[in-house]
């Protein structure tokens, strides 16, 4: 379960990381960073109707991304913020995958500590 302090969750943040985060794309994920004036690296989650009209299937999708986030918090460069955006084929990808993609992501906007 990823921390309430890690969870990026205000529309004007979610909003200031869409105007000014630097964008990185691999497979069916994007990930949208900026810098943050906290000690903490806070991450939102977004997975549109287009890649499922259940609602269910969607939140798994946000289980998963946030599961593997909080496995990887120690690892985290601090003061970020992050946006994962999910688009359809997405769903159609294992745990595992999921994993494989996040952490190309990750080391591609440079947010892993050395």
């Amino acid at each position: 379960m990823l921390p309430k302090i890690n969870r990026l969750k205000k529309k004007k943040d979610i909003e200031r990381v869409f105007e000014k985060g630097k964008r990185f794309k691999e497979d069916f994920l994007i990930l949208k960073i900026t810098k943050n004036a906290l000690s903490q690296t806070r991450f939102g989650f977004i997975v549109s109707k287009k890649v499922s009209k259940k609602a269910t299937l969607r939140n798994k999708i946000k289980r998963r991304l946030r599961e593997i986030v909080s496995k990887k918090g120690k690892k985290l460069k601090k003061g970020l913020d992050a946006l994962l955006i999910a688009y359809p084929g997405f769903e159609t990808k294992d745990f595992w995958e999921i994993d494989e993609t996040l952490n190309k992501l990750l080391k591609k906007a440079k947010c892993l500590k050395n």
